[in-house]
């Protein structure tokens, strides 16, 4: 399930935790917990009493869907076969250019640029700064975080906006030369608004020179698949219904919100690959987390992938609709033309912290890497990162490919970050580990009736861990004894016995890491020169509980698509009702509520450069400063290195530059790769919660960061793309 964010922690040198997620609402409508008729993919037979794994049946009648384009959604589509692809730009990128998310298809997030080298990296300037205009309206609630990486190739740097509007700039001055009104509704924001970014595309049946011979390709908030022609910005006629596809087709009852698109889809031997977030914390049946892949000449629809409908790999016919509450992908999935194959992270079931009511076709693929053969949507393999994930351990970051060197030569394989902090490298053609990984005992002691914890988990032993010891009583941390005193009163309140420790209804639990610890979707970055895996992550635990149907009533946690629902009644990145289950569920950081400081010391956020020939971690030290945090949320403006909660990813260059934005002091950072000496830095109109890129253009080397800020982590908002160089010769 999708939580891409969490709140920063404060220090006593300045550094800020949010409060957002602290809030309980008003008590409203009760949402009782009534188990409905079974679901898809179970035991007994759809009607029969007793089946443990109740939930709709795949044969209840369709509602309509959120269709905010009005298109036709036509009769239900069997598995279609695609149109014969050219080779994209993205699995050879011009040396200059930066066509794909993670720069190249492989998701290195690697520039053969050297202009910028650690000499003159103090020298970069500001060469323009453009405005998107996407930002809250007057009156509106603040659900900004565009987390955007804009694309550049040839002439064109081309980027969405937060809500979906696509834009093509000039790369040297940032003036636009078109843009695409997508058309977006306010109501149609999940969780937060973004668009992590645009996809390139050259058609193989439209000759050079037409219109739509080259193409951006976007997925919506509102679910759409939206093509238009990169000269012109207008929509590509022959792709779907008039330039776009409606994703909603199939999915059954659903709210405006509750599904959509923020990643941008991975396009594999001529099959666009959909997959979509399901907003956290609503309900155990809600919308799929169907894969589906589409023509990317036409949009003619290829095939499904429905965990609960294995064997179903067309549309569902009609009055019927893809099985619900199925763990979905809301991560950037990776694509590899070589051997047929995309990647694809997914996240838990429905109803994150509470997994007695899941299929063991989801059990089996929920928290993993899943490889489906795009020409047919079936899975290939499947990399298990967690065992019936009951802690939101979800996959939230872009796998990398890699050559890995193997004793008879380079092995095709995938380096898999998680929120665990584990990272594991895995063969891409069938999924086993290229290093040690152990199944090590895990904490299964719980008061939760019926969900038994599985008795191990996976650890990645051939990799560094990301992350830190488990917490002691006497690490609790204050800005003074009292709120020492206070934490360690709080640490001894809940049940803690280290990872994986299970979940409590009558005490609270402590989540750590928590669920955007580690890795989350900034995802890593890869010098295939050097070898060295450059990755930026979180330190920071969560405080869970548990609570009854009744009690969560009583706090007013109802889902989304409840008709009594308001904002503040309960969804994600917090407290959840987490409705047909028998609990809700309460989160808040693992902090002091009165200052806004973390329990645990810090640091909360760091950054690590690891060898992959010797698995050696080369430098290590915390990423992001006090700067623009302090207690109770004011600023101490002081320039300390303390680590800070942190989203968004790493680039690194051949001129030997790593470049990070991600922090809570809205700072952009430059290190040298050698060393992880902080060489530069800059700070940002909002916070650099996006992964920055790199480009060339007519000689000059840009560096190029979306600080559109983020609304949970609570930097300032903006609509900036601010973009550096060095200072002309002249």
């Amino acid at each position: 399930m999708s939580r891409r964010d969490l709140s920063a922690a404060t220090s006593l040198c300045g550094l800020l935790l949010l409060s957002s997620v602290a809030g309980i609402a008003p008590a409203r409508a009760q949402s009782a917990y009534q188990p409905a008729p079974p679901g898809p993919g179970e035991a007994d037979a759809p009607g029969k009493a007793g089946n443990k794994f109740a939930g709709p049946s795949p044969f209840a009648p369709q509602a309509p869907g959120v269709n905010a384009a009005n298109i036709p959604d036509g009769p239900p589509a069997e598995p279609g076969e695609v149109t014969p692809a050219v080779e994209q730009i993205g699995s050879h990128p011009a040396h200059g250019d930066w066509p794909a998310y993670g720069r190249d298809t492989d998701a290195t997030r690697y520039s053969p640029l050297e202009q910028i080298t650690p000499a003159n990296v103090g020298q970069l300037t500001r060469a323009f700064v453009y405005h998107t205009g996407s930002k809250p309206a007057p009156g509106q609630v603040n659900k900004w975080a565009a987390e955007t990486t804009p694309i550049k190739v040839g002439d064109g740097l081309y980027m969405c906006s937060a809500m979906n509007d696509i834009m093509k700039l000039d790369p040297a001055t940032g003036k636009e030369i078109w843009r695409h009104d997508a058309g977006v509704k306010y109501a149609s924001i999940p969780y937060t608004a973004a668009c992590k970014g645009v996809v390139y595309y050259t058609s193989s049946t439209v000759p050079e020179g037409e219109p739509c011979h080259n193409r951006i390709l976007e997925g919506t908030l509102d679910m759409r698949l939206i093509e238009v022609d990169a000269d012109t910005g207008k929509l590509c006629e022959g792709f779907g219904y008039h330039g776009q596809v409606n994703l909603m087709k199939g999915m059954g009852e659903s709210v405006p919100g509750f599904v959509s698109m923020t990643a941008p889809p991975p396009i594999v031997n001529g099959a666009i690959v959909v997959n979509h977030e399901v907003l956290d914390g609503q309900r155990r049946w809600a919308p799929s987390g169907v894969i589906r892949g589409y023509d990317a000449e036409t949009g003619k629809f290829l095939w499904a992938w429905d965990v609960n409908r294995p064997d179903a790999h067309g549309e569902p016919a009609e009055g019927q609709h893809y099985s619900r509450g199925t763990p979905n992908s809301w991560a950037t999935m990776t694509g590899d033309d070589a051997l047929g194959l995309v990647y694809v992270p997914t996240g838990n079931s429905a109803a994150d912290y509470y997994s007695a009511m899941r299929s063991p076709e989801e059990n089996k693929v929920s928290s993993a890497i899943v490889a489906l053969d795009v020409k047919t949507g079936s899975p290939r393999w499947v990399f298990q990162t967690v065992h019936k994930d009951v802690w939101d351990y979800d996959i939230g970051s872009q796998p990398t490919m890699i050559d890995f060197p193997g004793q008879d030569g380079p092995v095709p394989a995938l380096v898999v970050p998680t929120k665990r902090g584990q990272t594991f490298v895995l063969d891409r053609r069938d999924g086993k580990p290229l290093l040690p990984v152990e199944e090590r005992p895990a904490p299964t002691d719980t008061d939760v009736e019926g969900d038994p914890r599985s008795p191990t988990q996976p650890w990645s032993v051939g990799m560094p861990r990301l992350g830190l010891p488990d917490l002691k009583e006497s690490d609790m941390w204050g800005m003074s004894p009292i709120d020492q005193l206070f934490c360690r009163l709080k640490f001894r309140r809940a049940k803690y016995e280290g990872e994986f420790t299970a979940p409590s209804v009558g005490k609270p639990w402590i989540e750590y890491p928590g669920y955007n610890g580690g890795s989350d979707w900034g995802s890593m970055a890869y010098d295939p020169r050097t070898g060295v895996l450059i990755a930026n992550w979180n330190v920071t635990p969560m405080y869970d509980q548990l609570v009854t149907r009744k009690k969560a009533d009583e706090l007013g946690l109802m889902p989304l698509d409840d008709p009594n629902f308001k904002p503040g009644g309960g969804g994600a990145e917090g407290n959840g009702a987490m409705a047909d289950t028998p609990y809700g569920i309460v989160v808040s950081p693992f902090w002091n509520q009165y200052t806004h400081m973390m329990c645990n010391k810090p640091p909360y956020g760091m950054i690590t450069a690891i060898d992959m020939h010797t698995r050696k971690v080369l430098w290590q030290h915390p990423l992001g400063s006090a700067r623009a945090n302090g207690p109770w949320g004011i600023p101490t403006y002081l320039p300390l290195t303390i680590g800070t909660p942190n989203n968004g990813g790493p680039v690194v260059t051949a001129g030997g530059v790593v470049f990070v934005a991600a922090t809570t002091d809205n700072m952009l950072h430059a290190f040298d790769a050698k060393t992880g000496k902080e060489l530069w830095n800059d700070v940002l109109p909002g916070g650099g919660q996006a992964t920055p890129m790199t480009y060339e253009h007519k000689g000059r080397q840009y560096v190029a960061i979306m600080a559109g800020g983020h609304h949970f982590m609570m930097t300032p908002v903006s609509d900036a793309l601010v973009v550096y160089a060095l200072p002309e010769n002249k």
